[in-house]
């Protein structure tokens, strides 16, 4: 008998671990439960943000195509103008040749009238030798048209 009860008292003592260990276990697929609720959410969240980054990645890609063609297009009209202003400025150097050959050959031309000494000779640049042509052959058209009016 002796035998039997501690048989039994060890049989009730293997239950009682059994229930606290199936109660602990319980325990912990409760919150691994919790814990892959929340896991979901989580996973959730991170598909919604890639979603959203990949569109911004795509409109980003539209803008820099749009920034391209917009640059690319205005690097060919600042060529344009570079280039038409390089036209320009060579045409206005031709005319500043012109004139001064026309100039040159009016002065051999034209009588001198007897100038005053002039001070010691100063540098005088391309751009204010062709002004003092300019206003000499506008002085000769004015005397030009004077004498045809009188």
């Amino acid at each position: 008998m002796t035998i039997t009860l501690i048989a039994d008292a060890l049989v009730a003592s293997l239950l009682v671990a059994t229930i606290i260990t199936c109660y602990v276990l319980a325990k912990r697929i409760e919150r691994l439960k919790a814990d892959e609720g929340a896991m979901r959410q989580t996973v959730g969240a991170l598909i919604s943000a890639t979603d959203t980054a990949e569109r911004a990645i795509a409109g980003l890609k539209l803008t820099l195509g749009d920034c391209d063609r917009t640059l690319a297009e205005r690097l060919r009209t600042a060529e344009r103008y570079a280039a038409d202003l390089a036209a320009q400025i060579e045409a206005g150097q031709t005319v500043m040749e012109r004139i001064s050959q026309i100039v040159s050959a009016a002065t051999l031309v034209a009588p001198k009238a007897p100038e005053p000494p002039a001070p010691e000779p100063t540098p005088i640049s391309r751009m204010a030798s062709a002004a003092e042509s300019a206003a000499a052959i506008r002085a000769r058209a004015a005397r030009r048209l004077e004498g045809q009016a009188a």
